[in-house]
């Protein structure tokens, strides 16, 4: 194996419940174990295809729930059970990323990294290549840097947190600030300032720039994953991670790390990304019919009804006639009919839901 190739690892994050896709995505079936885009690949594998075309297969690890093992199994067969790493405890993204780090560094000292969420939907995947080309070659050179990928935005969307970086003609920017989800206004501004991007939860480093800043950051949490260092990569790592996961702060990578360092670097993309975290967002991405309806899976027969999202079971046969901008969503013994304006209802209909019904439905 060539030596560009020997020391990139990445690692993906599928462990989320995905509440907001509720009531495809279930606890015990989460969204990105579906196939939410009608390809035949749940989202999970696509994010797996995606990576595996810069990092070797078996230098992928997928971080995930517990119960979530046997799907990961069934839908990535050839991901060894040693890189399948489970977490005892729901901990935030903090914690499982500092683990993988620990046990990326035991194999290779001098390992690059990339993280990524599992349920993240990029349109042009050649753009995506050439850009963590560069994300890894910057990181390779820059030993110390923290590297995210930052989304050039294209509305002044609240839904997401932004990245603001610092003018100037270079090609990987350094980050100013990280800033919260904002109100439409303040979007606004950010967006006619012209140096703010959307922060895509992506992110690519050396193992020991990310061990250095949980060292600067978080000593503790360090302190208290370096324990099992002995263990790692062994069959005992996991009664040490049953016996200390659940000790670990609840804190996510963004706060533990990014936002206190003064060694981040953001690189702007532009790959047609989506995080893909409400019904209106997936419906933006899915192609549509000749009324605007987005349908993945359904047989739809359509009347002056136009703006709609429907997802069913392959072949349903699905008959609306004046409806204009609804979800409609049939899984299993839960049929759910909302405005697409209201999706993000949804959290609060499925509680709703869950407690006049029954947790089987969560």
């Amino acid at each position: 194996m060539e030596k560009s190739l020997k020391n990139k690892y990445a690692v993906i994050m599928a462990g989320g419940v995905g509440s907001r896709f509720w009531p495809v995505s279930k606890q015990t079936y989460p969204k990105q174990f579906h196939d939410m885009l009608g390809t035949g690949r749940s989202l999970l594998q696509t994010t797996f295809d995606r990576l595996k075309q810069q990092v070797p297969a078996d230098q992928i690890l997928i971080l995930t729930n517990t119960d979530y093992i046997p799907l990961v199994q069934e839908q990535l067969p050839t991901v060894t059970n040693a890189n399948i790493v489970a977490e005892p405890a729901m901990r935030n993204t903090a914690p499982c990323i500092l683990l993988a780090a620990l046990k990326i560094q035991k194999s290779n000292p001098d390992a690059l990294m990339i993280v990524a969420p599992s349920d993240s939907y990029v349109e042009h995947n050649d753009q995506f290549q050439r850009d963590l080309e560069t994300a890894f070659s910057f990181c390779e050179q820059n030993t110390s840097a923290l590297m995210t990928m930052g989304i050039a935005p294209d509305a002044p969307n609240t839904g997401y947190g932004y990245i603001e970086y610092e003018k100037d003609d270079k090609l990987v920017k350094k980050v100013k600030q990280f800033r919260e989800k904002p109100d439409l206004e303040t979007a606004q501004a950010y967006l006619k300032s012209g140096n703010y991007l959307w922060n895509s939860g992506t992110f690519i480093w050396s193992v020991d720039a990310v061990l250095s800043a949980f060292a600067e950051a978080e000593q503790e949490l360090l302190q208290l994953f370096e324990k099992g260092r002995p263990v790692y990569n062994t069959s005992d790592e996991q009664a040490f991670l049953k016996e200390n996961y659940a000790k670990a702060k609840n804190i996510s990578i963004d706060y533990a790390i990014m936002e206190r360092s003064n060694k981040v670097y953001v690189l702007p993309v532009d790959f047609g990304w989506n995080d893909l975290g409400t019904w209106s967002s997936l419906y933006e991405k899915l192609p549509k019919d000749d009324q605007s309806n987005a349908v993945v899976n359904a047989a739809l027969i359509s009347r002056e009804s136009g703006g709609n999202m429907i997802k069913t079971a392959p072949g349903k046969k699905v008959i609306v006639q004046g409806l204009k901008n609804y979800i409609i969503v049939d899984e299993g013994d839960v049929l759910m009919i909302l405005p697409l304006s209201d999706d993000q209802d949804i959290k609060d209909l499925r509680a709703e839901t869950i407690k006049n019904q029954g947790n089987e439905l969560a």
